[in-house]
């Protein structure tokens, strides 16, 4: 039997863990907003490409938008954070009339 080395076109074949998998830092995302206090994120989605956080959904009120945000960005391995939550209802803290 005869073994060879990894090669891939005559180069040493080369593993990159610059960012961590995937699925993993979804995970940590997705466990550090069901955790925090502030953000109801029983709706809320995320996806990850490389370190890139993308959150999806909606919320109760505007002001989770930003929490969930703050949150995703404290989970090591986040590199930057696209933010597309909505809210279903307007700020408590302005004067815009709720929708029944």
């Amino acid at each position: 039997m005869v073994f060879k080395h990894q090669h891939f076109h005559e180069t040493t074949a080369e593993v990159e863990t610059e960012f961590p998998p995937r699925a993993v830092l979804e995970s940590a995302v997705a466990d550090a907003l069901a955790s925090a206090g502030g953000v109801d994120a029983s709706d809320v989605t995320v996806t990850v490409q490389g370190g890139e956080v993308t959150l999806g959904g909606v919320v109760q009120v505007p002001e989770e938008i930003s929490r969930a945000e703050e949150v995703a960005r404290g989970v090591p391995g986040v590199t930057t954070v696209r933010n597309e939550i909505r809210s279903i209802a307007p700020s408590f803290f302005n004067d815009a009339p709720r929708p029944l």
